[in-house]
């Protein structure tokens, strides 16, 4: 009961102060310069200064409510253009915040989503298929022996969690067959189909007519 409170008294003052600053990327004439999603915040800027002027703002907000960051959790990353011949910059020294040199790194996960600072999603979806693959084992070891209609259930329950592919944007074809591949891996193993069975086939036999496929590539 006390989460909307708390956040309108630490999380939200502290917003305001990163956005009211108009220190960030502008997009379309819009100040772009703090993602948030509940406490995981991102700051975003143009330039090294900016990013440190946004830094100081935050760290002065978070003084202003008797809040401490942790600087344990709080890295940095820098995003080249795609366009090789604009990088101006290929080290910057590093940022500080309460008194601690953050570290930049190459990735990160938010929100569960890793991000590379290439933009390339081949990461995430190898996340997403040791996801797939540990949450069917799971339900190999303690649903193998259910009727078709609980397993089917199951199965749809637990292995169609693909919410986040929408962000997927730059991948490798590999990657993204790597993962219709566990998925029909997983489809066999756990209602029990011969190795070398077709994937159309199975989804015909489980009157399930949707592929993997269609999550990923809607039309």
């Amino acid at each position: 009961m006390l989460s909307p409170f708390l956040f309108r008294v630490y999380i939200r003052e502290l917003i305001n102060f990163v956005v009211k600053s108009i220190i960030g990327c502008y997009i379309a004439g819009v100040c772009v310069n703090l993602l948030a999603y509940a406490d995981d915040i991102v700051l975003l800027s143009p330039s090294w200064h900016g990013l440190q002027k946004l830094l100081n703002v935050i760290e002065k907000a978070a003084t202003a409510v008797d809040m401490s960051l942790n600087t344990n959790k709080t890295v940095c990353m820098v995003a080249n253009p795609y366009v090789k011949s604009k990088i101006v910059c290929t080290s910057f020294p590093l940022l500080s915040l309460a008194n601690c040199k953050l570290s930049f790194v190459s990735q990160f996960k938010y929100s569960g989503h890793i991000i590379e600072n290439t933009f390339c999603d081949d990461n995430d979806i190898n996340r997403k298929i040791k996801s797939l693959f540990a949450r069917a084992n799971v339900l190999i070891r303690r649903y193998l022996y259910c009727s078709r209609q609980v397993k089917l259930r199951l199965f749809k329950l637990y292995c169609f969690c693909f919410y986040d592919v929408a962000l997927w944007e730059y991948f490798h074809s590999t990657a993204l067959n790597k993962l219709a591949s566990a998925y029909s891996k997983c489809l066999k193993l756990f209602f029990s189909f011969p190795k070398f069975s077709s994937v159309t086939d199975m989804l015909l036999n489980l009157a399930c007519r949707v592929s993997i496929l269609s999550f990923i590539m809607p039309e």
